[in-house]
């Protein structure tokens, strides 16, 4: 991006630091009405015939354009896979709990490798293991699909969930909804409670 003395071209359109089409002329006179008003004259759009320039504080142009970036960045999630370890008797309480760290990870893009792992005589009861991951598949179904079915590796069955973008989209809808109904519920109720004036006496 070429600024001011940089601009070495016979001519531009200008636009005005408010936005105002300020017409066709020479970079040097149109540095000469920033330089007036104590800013930059920045080439915005190389390719345009002729090529458009706009008089701006180019500093705060870009620290703007930098912050703006570093947020994108911020909010742009790289997915990752992760992995989650079950075993065939697991607590209930315990369940719940990977359960919904399972659910966090998928709605925050990632996919998981849920792996049931088989100790000892635990591998002659491979049902146990298989009939958790199938709780774990239609207690996820809200939020993920299954990419590949259980797999037995050794004394490790594992399957991988990745999320379910119609699914995850459906879910936002229903709890905006619910969201919406208890705002309102909450200010029905406070309108109701608030005590009655305006009672006359005799």
């Amino acid at each position: 991006m070429r600024i001011n003395e940089r601009i070495r071209i016979n001519q531009i359109r200008v636009i005005a630091d408010d936005g105002g089409q300020l017409g066709v002329m020479t970079p040097q006179a149109a540095l000469v009405l920033a330089k007036e008003r104590g800013l930059d004259l920045v080439e915005v759009a190389p390719l345009a015939s002729p090529p458009v320039c706009r008089i701006m504080d180019y500093n705060k142009f870009r620290y703007e354009q930098d912050k703006r970036d570093r947020e994108a960045k911020r909010k742009h999630h790289i997915a990752r896979l992760k992995e989650m370890k079950f075993k065939p008797h697991i607590e209930a309480h315990d369940y719940q709990v990977k359960l919904q760290q399972l659910q966090r990870f998928l709605m925050r893009g990632d996919k998981v490798k849920v792996t049931m792992v088989y100790r000892g005589r635990e591998l002659s009861h491979l049902d146990l293991g298989r009939r958790i991951l199938n709780r774990l598949s239609t207690d996820l179904q809200s939020v993920a699909r299954v990419e590949r079915d259980p797999l037995l590796e050794g004394r490790f069955m594992s399957m991988i969930y990745a999320p379910d973008p119609a699914a995850l989209k459906r879910l936002a809808k229903q709890q905006q909804k619910q969201a919406t109904a208890r705002s309102a519920a909450s200010s029905s109720a406070a309108a109701t409670s608030q005590p009655q004036s305006g009672q006359g006496g005799s």
